[in-house]
């Protein structure tokens, strides 16, 4: 029987891979002018940038526990095999969330082949996970080895990346008063990594220029192999730069371009992270 993977809107995806490997969505919620809009659904990640740029502070939340026990209620009704590859739970509480709803479910329908996995990975380093496990199920691999696989798979994803201004990660609690501050008035750069779902900083790098060229060395000492494996880079709506730190990945290690895929940072992480973040996703040795 046909498996099915489930994400979440963190996982920054353009729809068309959701269509193209039916891979199903939850979104995630945002807060902008006291409305509340869908994740990739309602709302555009440019219209978030655009309102940081002006002063605004945009607001997030998890998935609910609701959206979650309607998905997962209809899977295990009909008898279909569910995998969800959730946005790291020390970022989120999407998924204490689903792992809630799920032993609710488990006990009404105790032969529901239903599995979550706690992928400690974000944005396109989610994505990529996602990407790899919608490609198994389509080559009929056993549920077992799908959920083996990707487990794997997302504790050997990297996240190195780079924020322009600090006072985001700060405002979101991700960094502290001091270090925004510093970084703000020094034109430092953060280059930062995700570390057990959390996000850590690595080094502070001055001027913007360097930034690429410490996350091509980073990625040289940590990763290999990088021809065949699909590569990620996410941006905070500054495609120039994604592009770029591209053509680099491709005249350093001989990727071509058509192994790299290049998003926007969602709507959900782009109001953590702010305008002008860059990040580079890549399996490690």
């Amino acid at each position: 029987m046909a498996i099915t993977i489930l994400a979440d809107s963190a996982c920054d995806l353009s729809e068309h891979y959701y269509n193209e490997y039916s891979i199903e969505m939850i979104p995630l919620t945002v807060h902008l002018e006291s409305k509340d809009y869908r994740d990739s659904v309602d709302i555009k990640p440019k219209t978030i940038y655009d309102a940081m740029r002006e002063g605004q502070t945009p607001k997030t939340s998890q998935a609910s526990a609701n959206q979650f026990k309607e998905i997962f209620t209809s899977y295990a009704e009909a008898g279909k095999p569910l995998l969800y590859i959730a946005f790291s739970s020390e970022l989120s509480g999407t998924c204490q969330a689903a792992k809630m709803v799920e032993q609710e479910i488990k006990e009404k329908y105790p032969e529901a082949k239903l599995h979550i996995i706690d992928s400690k990975c974000a944005s396109l380093g989610l994505g990529l996970v996602v990407l790899e496990a919608a490609k198994m199920a389509q080559k009929d691999i056993s549920f077992d080895e799908i959920i083996q696989q990707t487990a794997k798979n997302a504790a050997q994803m990297e996240h190195i990346f780079t924020v322009d201004n600090l006072e985001y990660l700060y405002r979101g609690g991700r960094v502290s008063k001091t270090a925004a501050f510093v970084g703000g008035l020094l034109n430092i750069k953060p280059l930062l990594h995700v570390d057990g779902g959390k996000l850590i900083p690595l080094e502070k790098i001055r001027g913007t220029k360097k930034v690429l060229k410490r996350m091509i060395e980073v990625m040289e000492k940590r990763g290999s192999n990088f021809q065949n494996q699909t590569i990620g880079i996410s941006h905070g709506d500054d495609l120039p730069r994604a592009q770029e730190l591209s053509r680099m990945i491709q005249d350093t290690f001989h990727v071509k371009e058509e192994n790299i895929i290049i998003e926007m940072v969602g709507s959900v992480i782009g109001a953590h992270s702010g305008p002008g973040t860059l990040a580079l996703f890549f399996y490690n040795k």
